[in-house]
């Protein structure tokens, strides 16, 4: 067969947990329910990392978090390293459909490997001047410099809309309209995809990363079955969707209320999966396509950390817990018809090696379980989030520490998976049946932990990069709001 097409589809922030498919009481996949009669789901599949930025990382890379220490905004991953990239030096047409600026806007190494970059909404004129593109040349806070090419633009009175809505998002966001500021629906960026790809005539690559589950959670009315007018009301009362309950400001059940909204977004997106499925058969593009769903990472609301009980998970970012790691994973393979489901333990760091073994026609369904044990690493807060962090609590030493799981496959007992994992001198070892339950094991943790990563050292591929400095006002703006910097 010729190189088969690839589409990695992440569901930013969605746990296992909250996917029906795997076995959540909401119905939030009836189309991912449907999918897996004709593709594999690996049960015990792990996120890499806990945060955006690392997960992605390794996914792209195939190199754990602690190889390629790419933690946070302020370094850059040999570009070269990922797929998507050596997939292009191979001929493939590339593409990438997000707003997650980690990988469209943030310079740390993920974007180059596409060709077709579609990020954030920023502006409102596309054709227009971009504030967000003019800042990557003149620096934020080139007011007079803007002025000057908007007026010069083909484009003028839409150039100087485009300024004005940026200075409103940024400046004075109580004046800005909460349509203005919702993110952009799973389906614009479908639709995105399919227009590309429907002018591609040969091999292609591509990444779909869609945020509806991300903070705040905004599902469509159509899809908010399960959360309502008041619980919104309720979120949008907080201050910060982590620290405002990690600090105790905020009772516990608040956080665990707004997991109904939860619900709706990942329902909102598997109706989005539902049409990209079926607009790709039509064209007959799935059977040579490598189709990969799953996610970064998943959520926390509220849920007593395995490793430090007195602490519980808000958000996502540096906790262990397995809402944050249990991922969903289902993979239609080119020319699959027959559903099947893997227990093994499964890591996304696989991912590259997938891709290449599907290409040499060497993949089979357990693809993407590891010969040694799936790793995992929580990194800590780096310093612009110990400065978020630090104006609502005092003591910072539970997030500052890297925490490290590991998990190995425990066949005919009661859990299906172990998982040891540890923080500083804290350890625990946990016992998981599936998505839905897991228990305590009177087992210690650290040696395996220990042995696992004894072989895990830096791979060097890591460089200093740009940060968030040089990028424009509203994209700074938008890491803020998702709780980035």
């Amino acid at each position: 067969m010729s190189d088969p097409n690839v589409l990695l589809v992440i569901l930013d922030s969605v746990r296992a947990r909250n996917v029906s498919a795997y076995g959540h009481h909401n119905e939030t996949t009836p189309f991912l329910e449907s999918f897996a009669e004709a593709a594999t789901l690996y049960e015990q599949a792990r996120s890499p990392g806990a945060r955006s930025v690392t997960s992605h990382t390794s996914i792209f890379s195939g190199l754990h978090v602690e190889e390629h220490n790419v933690t946070a905004a302020k370094y850059r991953l040999d570009p070269s390293l990922s797929i998507f990239d050596r997939l292009r030096e191979d001929g493939y047409a590339t593409g990438v459909f997000s707003e997650n600026n980690w990988i469209t806007d943030v310079d740390v190494g993920l974007s180059e490997g596409f060709d077709h970059v579609v990020g954030a909404r920023s502006a409102m004129y596309p054709d227009a001047l971009n504030p967000e593109s003019f800042v990557s040349n003149h620096g934020r806070g080139a007011y007079a410099d803007f002025l000057t090419a908007a007026l010069g633009h083909d484009r003028p009175l839409q150039s100087l809309a485009n300024g004005v809505s940026t200075k409103l998002t940024t400046d004075y966001p109580g004046l800005v309209p909460e349509f203005m500021k919702a993110s952009t629906p799973a389906r614009t960026y479908v639709d995105e995809f399919l227009d590309w790809q429907a002018d591609r005539d040969g091999p292609w690559a591509a990444c779909m990363n869609l945020m509806d589950a991300h903070i705040p959670y905004d599902p469509a009315p159509e899809h908010d079955l399960w959360g309502g007018d008041r619980l919104r009301e309720l979120q949008n009362s907080f201050e910060d969707q982590k620290w405002d309950f990690a600090s105790g400001r905020r009772p516990w059940w608040q956080k665990e209320a707004v997991e109904a909204l939860y619900d709706g977004t990942i329902r909102e997106m598997d109706a989005a999966l539902q049409r990209l499925v079926r607009a790709l058969r039509e064209r007959g593009e799935l059977e040579d396509t490598l189709l990969v769903v799953t996610s970064d990472h998943g959520e926390g609301f509220g849920e007593p950390s395995d490793v430090r009980p007195a602490v519980r998970v808000a958000e996502h970012g540096v906790a262990i817990h397995d809402v944050l790691l249990h991922v969903p994973l289902l993979v239609r393979f080119p020319g699959q018809t027959d559903g099947e489901r893997v227990a093994a333990p499964a890591s996304l760091t696989e991912f590259p090696r997938v891709v290449e073994g599907v290409r040499e026609g060497t993949a089979d369904r357990d693809a993407f379980c590891p010969d040694g044990p799936v790793i995992s690493s929580a990194v800590g807060l780096d310093e612009p989030l110990q400065d978020r962090a630090s104006q609502y609590v005092d003591d910072l030493s539970p997030w500052l520490a890297t925490s490290r799981a590991v998990f190995e496959e425990r066949p005919g007992e009661d859990a299906a998976v172990v998982k040891y994992c540890t923080n500083r001198e804290a350890e625990a070892t946990i016992g998981v049946r599936d998505a839905q339950s897991s228990f305590a094991l009177d087992e210690a943790a650290a040696a395996r932990v220990d042995a696992a990563f004894a072989d895990v050292d830096d791979a060097g591929v890591r460089s200093e990069g740009d940060g968030v400095e040089d990028v424009g006002d509203t994209t700074y703006q938008r890491l803020e709001d998702l709780g980035y910097v």
